[in-house]
This record gives structure tokens, C-alpha cells and sequence, in this order.
């Protein structure tokens, strides 16, 4: 099959949709099709067209962005003439505008639209006012058309706001894991110092963009629980932050408060080379999700135990139960800073098995088994 993808951005891009496309797409290459991406230039020096991993990537020019999608005036052209081409067209929200465009586009070329439910458009002040004028007029346009909504968590269909009339075409495929790639590595005290690694002590690895749209991963309540265990215990992990944007400063302004700057190493964008050493010598990885609308399934999670590290989060995540269930870390409230930081004491202090968190993700999260759900969804549409 041909099919073409329709997320905003794209690799190298960072963000949960962007390494879902990716995974997702090469595995689809590995099973015998082809793949095209269509999505915004982020960068100006970024090539217009190019083959990343086998997959044809399209950027297009944008002229600004609105609730984080970027605009794109040539989308409209250039999707009905590559849906035409096309055997299924696979789109994905929480940001609308291609997903829009991609729903209207299948309806008038009859080609299938699958559509990856990652999670609910919110927002503070004006973009929350422009969430839900969307979310009471085009979503319901856009589910309407669109022939299957995937969802990456069973528990999302009722926690969701806007999936209830749309019951009938859902489809659950958990998201995956490049276990190939994500895997426990070695390195030395050289590298980990030019990784920011804290030789003489426990590394806290937390990874997500800093921006106003990615607050709900609870970073705020990470930083406070960091310096609790200060206060307390007198021992402060070193706390490792992945991931850049505009709230960095604000961040970085709220460790300088909680008098913990020096116990903090904001790493800014964590280059694809470096990101599965971050993953395998952290001594635990953090992701706090503060809201079950926007958190989708915590990717990162998934990237962290395969690389055979403990993680701590909340049961927002798509894999909290897992967590829960198996000896591979724990799951908190939300928005608790003392509970978080009682638990990141606990978890630096026990024994703790890279085996067995790994098996985990081979045996029941890899990418091939969910690639070949979502292949199976796209050929039940074609046939």
C-alpha cells in the first residue's frame, strides 16, 4: 500500500506525535509498503523534500502557528495530489489544521482516512477559547468523516470528552517501542560527564518539550520534588532536563527559587545520537502527567524501559498498569511534589531488574506488533 502520513511536524523534530509517525512508518516500510509524510518546515535550512529512513517527507512552508499548528497555505493543494495516489491517509490530533484538511480531503477523493486519537485539545486563556470553538465545530466534522479513530489507550475512550458519539469506529493499537534502538548501553565517566551525568550521585532523567502546550507533564511538580528530598533527607539526585522551548527560562527561574540550580542541568534539545545513553545510565526516569486530557500514552516511558531504567509516573500514562503490575517502577498521584519525592527516594534505593522491564517491551509493546494492528486496520479499509 501506499500510504501517506499527515502530522504537523515531523522528525527530527521532537514530540509524541513525531516519534509515533516515525516508529510507525518505518515499521510499515519493513512490512512492505510505502510511505509518504507531508508536514511543516520548522526549520527554514530544512530541505523541502527528502528520504529520511526510507520515507518520503514533504515540508511545507508555514506562516505561523495557532494552538501549536503551524499553518501551511500549500497543504490543501498538495494533499488532494497526493491523496489521489494514495491508498489510505493516516492523520493525527491533538493538532488540528492537516487533520482537518485530511478528513475533507478523503471524503472528496474517496480514499480511507485513519485518524490517531493522541488526546484532546485544551488550552489556558485564549487558546483555550480556541480549543473549544474547535472541538464544538470542525472536530465533530473531522470524526465524522474520518473512517477509524485509533486510540492508543482503552481508557481513553472514556476519559475523552469527545469520542463518545464515535464509539463505533474506534480501534485500539498501543503505541510501541523501538526496542532495536532503545536498549541498556554502557558508557564511561568521560562520556557521562560530557552528558551532564553527576558521577557521584543518583541522575534523574526527565524529557519533554518546555513549552506552554506540555505543562501537563509536570514538571513544575518534578522540580519541587527534588527539592523536598533536599530538605529532608539532605540528598538531592541530580536532575537532568531534556527538551527545550519558551517556558525553559520559567523553569529554570523556579529552580533558581527553590534553591536547587545547582542540582539541576537543563541539557536543551538532546541530539538523537546521545538520547539512548540518557535513557539507559539515568538512574530513573520521571514523567509526573498532571492531566488524562492531554497525556497520551508516555512514549518516553516506554523508550526508558527499554533502555532498562525504572521510571516513576502517574496513572494518567497509557502504561501506568503495566507499571504498576510489574516490578519496573511506580505510579504516584498527580500534582503531589511530597508523594512524588518519597517515591524517587524509594526507587533510587531499590534493587531493580533492567531485565525484566525489557522483557516487557519486546514481549508485549514493540512497534512490529502494533504496526501490524494499524496495517491490519488499513487493509480492512482498502478491501
Amino acid at each position: 500500500m501506499h500510504i501517506l502520513q499527515t502530522p504537523v511536524r515531523f522528525h527530527p523534530h521532537i514530540g509524541g506525535v513525531e516519534t509515533y509517525v516515525h516508529d510507525l512508518s518505518k515499521k510499515l516500510i519493513e512490512l512492505g509498503h510505502n510511505v509518504s509524510v507531508v508536514c511543516a518546515k520548522v526549520n527554514p535550512e530544512t530541505d523541502s523534500h527528502e528520504q529520511i529512513d526510507g520515507i518520503d517527507v514533504h515540508r511545507l512552508s508555514s506562516i505561523g502557528s495557532i494552538a501549536n499548528t503551524n499553518l501551511t497555505p500549500s497543504l490543501p493543494k498538495l494533499l488532494y495530489q497526493k491523496a489521489q495516489a494514495a491508498d489510505i491517509i493516516h492523520t493525527h490530533l491533538p493538532t488540528p489544521w492537516s487533520a482537518d484538511l485530511s478528513a475533507l480531503v478523503g471524503a472528496i477523493t474517496g480514499t480511507p482516512v485513519v485518524l490517531t486519537y493522541h488526546n484532546d485539545i485544551i488550552g489556558e486563556g485564549f487558546a483555550d477559547y480556541v480549543a473549544k470553538l474547535y472541538n464544538q465545530t470542525m472536530l465533530k466534522v473531522t470524526l465524522q468523516l474520518v473512517d477509524t479513530v485509533v486510540v492508543t489507550q482503552p481508557a481513553y475512550c472514556d476519559n475523552s470528552l469527545h469520542l463518545g458519539p464515535y464509539q463505533d469506529k474506534i480501534e485500539v493499537v498501543h503505541n510501541g517501542v523501538d526496542v532495536n534502538r532503545f536498549r541498556p548501553v554502557t558508557i564511561d565517566n568521560p562520556e557521562r560527564s560530557r552528558l551532564g551525568f553527576d558521577t557521584n550521585r543518583s541522575n534523574v532523567f526527565f524529557l519533554s518539550v518546555l513549552d506552554g502546550h506540555h505543562g501537563y507533564k509536570g514538571l513544575d511538580v518534578l522540580l519541587e520534588a527534588i527539592s523536598i528530598l533536599g530538605d529532608r533527607s539532605g540528598t538531592i539526585p541530580h536532575l537532568l532536563i531534556g527538551g527545550d522551548g519558551e517556558a525553559r527560562a520559567q523553569y529554570e527561574q523556579q529552580a533558581k527559587i527553590l534553591d536547587i540550580e545547582d542540582h539541576v542541568t537543563f541539557l536543551g534539545y538532546v541530539e538523537d545520537d546521545d538520547l539512548v545513553a540518557y535513557y539507559s545510565e539515568a538512574d530513573l526516569f520521571a514523567l509526573p502527567s498532571l492531566s488524562s486530557d492531554q497525556e497520551g500514552f508516555g512514549l518516553v516511558l516506554l523508550e526508558a524501559l527499554a533502555a532498562g531504567t525504572p521510571v516513576v509516573t502517574t496513572d494518567v500514562v497509557g502504561i501506568s498498569d503495566a507499571v504498576q503490575n510489574n516490578d519496573i517502577g511506580d505510579i504516584v498521584s498527580r500534582n503531589d511534589p511530597e508523594k512524588l519525592a518519597a517515591t524517587i527516594e524509594q526507587l533510587l534505593s531499590s534493587e531493580f531488574d533492567p531485565d525484566e522491564a525489557r522483557a516487557l517491551c519486546v514481549d508485549e509493546y514493540s512497534w512490529k506488533s502494533s504496526a501490524e494492528e494499524v496495517e491490519q486496520i488499513y487493509f480492512e479499509l482498502c478491501h
